[in-house]
């Protein structure tokens, strides 16, 4: 591929995408900022005009993983309403879509030792995604007696560990973690347990 150089017209985003790709294929440290540039068809030393290394190119791509997360919340969020346990429900099945349509972003995002804290920009990104499931949570939450409601920061992070678990050990192909079940099954009834348990679901449905 010809070098573009400095003057690259979207050279930022190039770089990005080739790490995603590389991501993907190597993991968030199997790849050098070299490799990235190649692959975006730049010199390396074009690299350092807008990222400082590799774990501020990776901190992009999660970043902007976050906006696409935090938007298909809230698309799943705003299709289940106005039924709050639908609107919850399908939060928890955008987290599982999400992993699967966007790998290299799920992976930047989660499985690169980035801190959410790095930038503000990431940690703002991070935060609207949280609050999503979060607004969903305290919807559902307000059909549960005031003595025995759970705060609605603990009932998200329930399931959103539930649907990371599914992700990382049925949905993304891990050698051994083989299951009976499609991840989106094991995520449905995984959820249904959890809102029964709430009293939320009666124990019939």
């Amino acid at each position: 591929m010809a070098k573009r150089g400095y003057h690259h017209g979207n050279l930022r985003q190039a770089l990005v995408e080739a790490a995603l790709s590389l991501i993907e294929a190597k993991g968030p440290t199997g790849f050098t900022l070299s490799e990235a540039a190649k692959q975006a068809g730049v010199t390396p030393a074009a690299v350092y005009r807008h990222f400082d290394g590799r774990d501020d190119l990776i901190a992009e791509a999660a970043r902007q993983g976050y906006e696409i997360f935090a938007d298909l919340m809230q698309y799943a969020y705003d299709k289940g309403q106005p039924s709050a346990l639908a609107s919850f429900e399908a939060t928890g099945r955008a987290y599982l879509a999400f992993a699967r349509q966007h790998p290299g972003h799920y992976i930047a995002m989660f499985e690169s030792g980035i801190s959410v804290n790095r930038t503000p920009e990431l940690n703002h990104a991070s935060a609207r995604a949280r609050d999503v499931l979060e607004r969903a949570a305290q919807d559902l939450s307000q059909h549960i007696p005031a003595d025995k409601r759970p705060p609605a920061a603990m009932f998200s992070a329930h399931v959103w560990a539930m649907s990371h678990g599914v992700v990382e050990l049925f949905a993304r192909n891990s050698p051994g973690t083989a299951s009976p079940f499609p991840p989106e099954d094991l995520l449905e009834t995984g959820i249904g347990i959890y809102l029964r348990g709430l009293g939320l679901i009666p124990p019939d449905e």
